[in-house]
């Protein structure tokens, strides 16, 4: 193991004994507490359950939120089964009518949480709000007109969009009640919209909580619980000394290094599962060092794939070959690129990088010195940056590491940043489009840095024109091997999905999605 992680595993460790003992106690006062009200006549306990997610929600607003699927409040037309196939949902049916028409067919005897009707008219509304809320929206379903008529809702695209029934899984295209919006103003109802799933919201704390309560009219039957209360924290310790202390039964990302603590208690127990996020470096090629393509190959050579997959993450995933798990269809099957920093050190020396008297590599007279932004909210990604750090100090190269709360605005506002460890769900959807649409074609919601590889472009256009199955396959694996040529990013590793329980929760498993957490099946013993 590499010796400043095991430092950094050891620190780690004291300090997570020291938390478990003052959240332990904090529990106990809370238990005793619970006993004394209910010995005092107080009504039988609710059937809840507290989850902690690991990013913050300062909105409730679904067409720029995940949180707000993910909590059960809101629901899109189709969804992912277990298979990750796209199926029914609020939708029944879809059909291509043409190369730019869709009809789709509304499930009857759907409510609104404040018992307005669903219709097709509705999820129209909904959208046309959507599309103006978010950009991101409007490029992925790339809709030019719809037509309502009852249950049946007509859409014509833009152009060829045989991807639109996969597009419509997209969290941001949740149906809500528009009319309910207009009643309560838009700021009010991003703090509680109204959606078609088994909780709405009683009461939303901006980047704290959300206490959801079940919706009785809940066209899929009433949920098994009567209360959620759904909090964020982007600190990882934290999240698993909330579990370890009973104060959540639901904790996602759990820390690798503590999993092994929390099964020692036979009341807790983790989910590890393959997943479809991959953690990747993303290059800054608006900087002259960066648009070099032989330092983004020589970072990319330094990578330590293995390392991270066995001692970072203790196993819990595995090295990455590209984009997309190797177990998908469009993933590259090869083995995944080992280190070779000496590779790297030639490679940047032909660039015209040479030792000066401090043994750091340097060219006309400037040394390399790389800014690495990271986040902690995933906690592997703080670790993954500090193991580059090391490796590259050894061949001459600077890193300089600094912590960021929000990744995604950080990329989007500053300009002075190489390297960003980043990680994203690059196959949500069953398909590689979203992906390479998101982080390669202009204005898409993953390209910050404004990248334009015309190549990459031209097979992601024919891609978006493609319907047949086989035929996106072969695209989708064309296209990555262009940004793997290109050194676009540095892809590391495939994270597992990581997740603590409370063994008192039944009925629900956490999916490879990671969209649909709150369901109405979900209960407790």
């Amino acid at each position: 193991m590499n010796p400043l992680l095991h430092t950094n595993r050891r620190i780690i460790a004291r300090l997570l004994v020291l938390l478990l003992i003052v959240a332990l106690m904090a529990a106990c006062g809370k238990e005793n507490e619970a006993v004394s009200s209910g010995e005092n006549g107080a009504a039988e306990a609710e059937k809840s359950v507290t989850i902690i997610r690991n990013f913050k929600a300062a909105s409730l607003d679904p067409h720029n939120s995940w949180e707000t699927l993910r909590a059960g409040i809101v629901e899109t037309l189709v969804r992912l089964d277990e298979n990750l196939e796209v199926t029914e949902w609020l939708a029944t049916k879809w059909e291509a009518i043409d190369e730019v028409t869709w009809l789709f067919t509304i499930r009857e005897g759907v409510t609104f949480q404040d018992g307005s009707i669903l219709d097709a008219a509705a999820v129209k509304a909904s959208f046309e709000r959507g599309i103006l809320a978010s950009g991101v929206l409007a490029g992925s379903l790339k809709i030019a007109s719809m037509e309502a008529d009852g249950n049946k809702l007509t859409v014509v695209t833009t152009e060829p969009h045989p991807a639109l029934p996969s597009e419509l899984v997209n969290p941001y295209a949740s149906v809500i009640s528009v009319a309910a919006e207009q009643v309560m103003g838009t700021e009010a109802f991003n703090l509680a919209p109204i959606g078609t799933g088994p909780f709405k919201v009683v009461h939303f704390t901006p980047n704290i909580e959300a206490e959801l309560a079940r919706y009785e009219g809940y066209w899929d039957g009433p949920a098994k619980l009567n209360k959620v209360i759904y909090k964020f924290n982007e600190d990882s310790y934290v999240r698993a000394l909330a579990l370890q202390s009973k104060e959540a039964d639901i904790v996602y990302s759990v820390p690798s290094e503590t999993v092994a603590t929390i099964e020692q208690d036979q009341a807790l127990h983790v989910e590890s599962i393959a997943g479809l996020r991959v953690h990747y470096l993303l290059y800054n090629q608006q900087k002259p060092v960066m648009a070099d393509v032989s330092v983004r190959q020589a970072i990319d050579l330094l990578l330590n794939r293995e390392s991270i997959a066995k001692d970072i993450l203790l196993g819990n995933g595995t090295p990455a070959t590209g984009p997309f798990n190797s177990s998908l269809p469009f993933g590259i099957k090869e083995a995944a690129a080992e280190a070779k920093p000496q590779l790297a050190l030639k490679l940047l020396e032909n660039a015209g990088y040479k030792r000066n008297a401090s043994d750091k590599l340097e060219k006309d007279g400037k040394e390399l010195v790389l800014e690495l932004a990271t986040y902690g909210a995933r906690p592997e990604l703080p670790l993954i940056a500090q193991l580059l750090q090391s490796d590259a100090a050894k061949i001459g190269v600077t890193i300089n590491i600094s912590t960021v709360e929000n990744a995604d605005a950080y990329i989007r506002e500053n300009k002075d940043w190489d390297i960003v460890t980043y990680s994203n769900l690059s196959a949500p959807r069953g398909d590689g489009g979203y992906y390479l649409n998101s982080a390669f074609m202009p204005g898409g919601s993953l390209n910050g840095t404004n990248v334009e590889n015309k190549a990459v472009m031209a097979v992601v256009n024919k891609l978006n024109a493609t319907s047949d199955v086989a035929e996106r396959v072969k695209l989708t694996k064309e296209a990555v091997s262009l940004v793997l040529e290109d050194v676009t990013h540095s892809y590391a590793v495939y994270p597992n999905l990581i997740v603590g329980m409370n063994n008192r929760v039944t009925g629900w498993k956490p999916g490879p999605e990671e969209y649909y957490i709150v369901t109405n099946l979900m209960d407790v013993k």
